[in-house]
């Protein structure tokens, strides 16, 4: 399947694109052949919280990054974002680690075969 990038950029729980961006990329992270890794900036930094409680038959994104991570896939958070948001390094759930621009360039224009955008 190749290297695929999702970026995602909505609210953690302010809509449904960053649930839907994130099932997404879990599935895809799950075939074989597939390298998946995942930028979250803007609001969908707190995609990855660490401790995120939502009520029962509610989804959980930090969990979801988890299925990401299972299958050895990244997650990248822009440390800009996270700094505006007053979000720490340590608030993130395990696996995901604060990331920057430079690296986001990087992961789009030498790594990626696709793009996708949430």
């Amino acid at each position: 399947m190749g290297k695929a990038l999702m970026i995602l950029n909505e609210p953690a729980y302010g809509s449904e694109r960053a649930y839907n961006g994130l099932r997404l990329a879990g599935a895809m992270a799950k075939r074989a052949g597939t390298q998946m890794r995942v930028f979250l900036m803007g609001d969908a930094v707190a995609c990855a919280k660490r401790g995120q409680r939502v009520p029962g038959g509610y989804y959980s994104l930090e969990a979801m990054l988890g299925t990401v991570l299972q299958h050895h896939g990244e997650v990248g958070v822009c440390g800009s974002c996270l700094d505006a948001r007053g979000i720490a390094d340590a608030d993130l759930t395990q696996g995901a680690r604060r990331s920057s621009m430079e690296e986001l360039a990087t992961w789009t224009g030498e790594w990626a075969d696709r793009v996708m955008v949430f």
